[in-house]
């Protein structure tokens, strides 16, 4: 097997066809075609079905075309490892934010990274907390940004910030605020949308609830934050979740967003690298970078619910 047989291989899932990606790659069609049989010879699975309309991977190619892109990246990323200078990085680097978090940290980290390194190419990926701990583990991510949820043993982990969770609603629909915010039982005993299991936020309110002795009920799940969003101002019902996702329409009044407590509810943000994959110079900066944005944010009040948490060195 052959590096360029993984490029041609995911050029073709890329474009959904084998002349496009003959043409994009440079490469005769021909070619392209017998790269991808002698691949698809030596794996001893069929990777694409073909059609007039195109190629669509097959079951087995779903699968290697997560490990090709995993393998494609590390390549590139030992390449850069030896030609960078440790005091002017470049070179590219991919940060996995959860959906939850990145409406705190995602600009302010793209803006940090332009001002303080111009030469790193910063690409930002957006996913649930178990897709990212997976893509992280294959290095498809140099870092994630994850949830202490005690089974971040894989990684390498620096504390970011103690974040709050809170009862989240249209503002015309908010229940009575004894003072303190609302109480996990009455929170719990309302129609709520909260994400799926695989949401790392969720786990997490679920915990709290049974140590409690209490439980959710009736709940709507919906994993999407925007379609989450659109949902409570709808009025089908309220949420539990950190304030960053929808602190524009807290600040604009039509939502409101109440404290927990009896107990309250938090989780515990923390920045993870791998343990087996090396951080090359310019994700090491990242990383470094990441902590100071993250502190930045929790000083200024700017990440709301947030406290910050010594985070050491960094990945």
């Amino acid at each position: 097997m052959e590096l360029r047989q993984l490029r041609y291989f995911v050029a073709i899932v890329d474009h959904g066809s084998l002349s496009r990606a003959a043409a994009m790659l440079h490469v005769a069609q021909p070619a392209l075609t017998q790269q991808l049989r002698q691949l698809e010879e030596e794996l001893g699975a069929q990777l694409l079905h073909r059609s007039a309309q195109g190629v669509l991977s097959t079951d087995a190619g779903k699968v290697f075309y997560e490990h090709a892109l995993a393998i494609l990246k590390q390549v590139a990323d030992a390449r850069s490892a030896v030609t960078q200078s440790a005091t002017r990085p470049s070179g590219s680097v991919t940060v996995g934010l959860p959906h939850s978090i990145s409406g705190a940290l995602a600009l302010p980290l793209l803006t940090a990274t332009r001002e303080q390194f111009p030469e790193i190419t910063l690409q930002l990926t957006e996913e649930l907390t178990g897709n990212l701990a997976e893509q992280l583990k294959s290095g498809r991510v140099n870092l994630a940004v994850l949830f202490d949820d005690g089974q971040l043993s894989p990684f390498v982990c620096t504390p970011l910030a103690e974040e709050e969770l809170r009862y989240l609603c249209r503002a015309d629909m908010a229940p009575p605020d004894d003072g303190n915010g609302i109480t996990l039982s009455d929170a719990l005993s309302t129609q709520l949308i909260l994400p799926g299991m695989q949401h790392g936020v969720r786990p997490r309110i679920e915990a709290v609830a049974r140590g409690a002795g209490l439980a959710t009920s009736n709940v709507i799940e919906i994993n999407s934050i925007a379609i989450l969003k659109s949902a409570i101002l709808a009025g089908m019902g309220a949420t539990i979740l950190p304030v960053a996702p929808v602190l524009a329409e807290v600040e604009h009044g039509a939502m409101r967003a109440l404290p927990i407590h009896s107990p309250s509810i938090s989780r515990t943000v923390v920045l993870c690298g791998s343990k087996n994959i090396p951080l090359t110079n310019a994700a090491a900066a990242v990383s470094r970078l990441i902590c100071q944005v993250a502190a930045d944010l929790c000083r200024s009040g700017y990440w709301l619910g947030a406290r910050l948490l010594d985070s050491g060195a960094g990945p």
